[in-house]
């Protein structure tokens, strides 16, 4: 199975979609980290959504989805960007514990906010918060497009460890692409059979029939996805700056050295004692905003 994006449509109809299957991406992710199980699939499910966000609203940048959770598990994070690069991290909470077995979504992460950022590589950056007030994360990504982009739209996730999976229904809202009235309620009533297994198991163009055999389908080249991390010497030097520089001379004092670790792919960065003073006198400017 290949790590992948498609985007299809319904012929005379304002109906689109998107499927995406991730597993070698996936697999990067989980194997940087050793989460519990029950993060793994939240994490699977996230980096699902991201590409397929990604995809719908056409950004040419990097989005990011965060849930901000209260409970045992306080943040998911991934990142998509046109490009197919994917990269994802969670982070447990230090004073609740993880429920046993097999936690469901507000079971793990509990009250919060699910914050969807736009960060275009021109333009303005753009920022939908959604409250954590559906019992699935693709129940609280609808509530995000109902709310914010005052779109139909729905979503299926899943993932087990493995194999992630995604499908993406959105009602465009040029009503005179349609030709057929009973479209919307009929492919979201068709995608509604869908089960996890099929989801995660079959390859998208057999999905895509099996659910919609009896429908004109354009489907469209798919796109490949890959873990990629966006870090770099140059990003994190910056970072460092958001220190300020009594901070980081401080611990050169300590430590004769300034180590820090990119949280999703785990490569060090070390820089000495010359190579930060020239960093420090070299900012004359507010440091950017990173994220």
């Amino acid at each position: 199975m290949t790590d992948q994006i498609q985007r299809f449509l319904f012929e005379r109809t304002n109906v689109r979609g998107e499927i995406v299957t991730l597993e070698r991406a996936y697999a990067d992710v989980l194997e940087r980290h050793a989460y519990p199980a029950a993060v793994n699939r939240l994490l699977g499910e996230l980096l699902a959504a991201a590409a397929l966000l990604t995809d719908t609203v056409k950004l040419d940048g990097i989005l990011s989805l965060e849930v901000r959770g209260q409970g045992a598990l306080s943040l998911l994070m991934a990142e998509s960007n046109p490009g197919g690069e994917m990269r994802a991290i969670a982070r447990l909470s230090e004073e609740t514990e993880l429920p046993a077995g097999d936690a469901a979504f507000r079971d793990l992460v509990g009250d919060g906010q699910i914050v969807i950022t736009l960060d275009p590589r021109e333009g303005n950056r753009y920022q939908g918060i959604v409250a954590l007030d559906h019992d699935s994360l693709a129940g609280c990504l609808e509530a995000y497009f109902a709310q914010s982009e005052q779109l139909p739209t729905r979503l299926w996730l899943a993932a087990d460890g493995v194999s992630a999976g995604g499908l993406l229904l959105q009602r465009l809202p040029d009503e005179s692409l349609n030709q057929d009235d009973d479209a919307w309620a009929r492919t979201v009533h068709l995608a509604e059979t869908l089960s996890e297994d099929e989801l995660l198991g079959l390859p998208q163009h057999e999905l895509l029939h099996r659910l919609y055999h009896e429908e004109t389908v354009r489907v469209f080249e798919p796109k490949a996805l890959h873990f990629g991390c966006t870090c770099s010497r140059e990003r994190i030097a910056q970072a460092l700056l958001t220190l300020g520089a009594e901070e980081v001379r401080d611990i050169l004092a300590e430590q004769g050295v300034v180590e820090t670790q990119c949280h999703f792919c785990h490569t060090c960065y070390r820089f000495g004692v010359a190579e930060v003073e020239a960093l420090l006198q070299g900012d004359d400017a507010t440091p950017p905003t990173l994220h």
